[in-house]
């Protein structure tokens, strides 16, 4: 078994609302500097910049899964994780099918730029991103698993695209929760007693480089998705951990 800090909510320069230092080789960067070996990149309803991430990160101890937030028809966040590039391009097609076709307004919602693996401007995503598919988050969530995937609805403590503060509850299907980084599990828990039961991972949210957080540490005996799986089931030797006892690891 290996041991994998993770952080696995990380925005680029593509999401409008993420640091314009928020570029490849610098992501790969801050991460390793903060013992992570393990990030998802997941920027809002888009994943063209996660190939360059991949590249950035070749011939280092990082692993990079592919994923994105989506916006549901709900205005909930959810987290889609996949292990390939195949898998996202099939999920970023269903999605584009659901995108409303506004254009992104750059100043007030801020830029939204495809670049390559060193960092360089390749072209701006027209299209807003900060937007609503059309898509529920039962619906959305059974696509993401057909296709090989893990949803995971983002930061449910949050009053913002936040599950519960939306629904009020957590529909069934889902085989984890994520919480901010502004809550521990114990206080979510007692907060919210609709997640017990749940496993649950801490993200950062990452939208600026001093917010990789790496909250959330793995004993995986490879960084898939089916392994991830079987950790938050706490099955087969594999396990999750959160809090004080990841970030400063064993």
């Amino acid at each position: 078994m290996q041991s994998f800090r993770a952080e696995l909510h990380v925005h680029t320069v593509l999401s409008p609302c993420a640091g314009v230092e928020m570029i490849p080789p610098l992501i790969v960067q801050e991460a390793l500097k903060h013992g992570i070996r393990l990030i998802a990149i997941t920027d809002h309803n888009a994943s063209a910049n996660i190939a360059a991430v991949m590249e950035a990160a070749r011939g280092t101890k990082l692993v990079v899964l592919p994923g994105m937030e989506l916006q549901t028809k709900e205005e909930v966040h959810l987290l889609c994780l996949f292990d390939t590039l195949e898998q996202i391009d099939q999920w970023q097609k269903t999605v584009d099918a659901l995108l409303p076709n506004i254009p992104n307004n750059i100043e007030y919602f801020g830029e939204q730029f495809v670049v390559d693996a060193t960092g360089e401007f390749i072209r701006r995503e027209e299209r807003l991103l900060l937007n609503s598919a059309n898509i529920t988050l039962e619906e959305a969530a059974a696509q993401v698993t057909a296709l090989g995937g893990l949803a995971i609805p983002a930061h449910i403590d949050r009053q913002a695209n936040g599950l519960i503060a939306i629904l009020g509850l957590i529909p069934p299907g889902f085989e984890a929760l994520e919480i901010s980084r502004h809550i521990t599990p114990e206080a979510a828990r007692q907060k919210y007693p609709q997640v017990r039961g749940y496993a649950l991972l801490q993200g950062g949210d990452v939208h600026l480089l001093d917010g990789f957080i790496g909250a959330t540490h793995l004993i995986l005996e490879k960084p898939t998705i089916p392994e991830i799986r079987l950790a938050l089931l706490q099955a087969a030797g594999r396990s999750i951990v959160l809090g004080p006892r990841a970030t400063h690891g064993f």
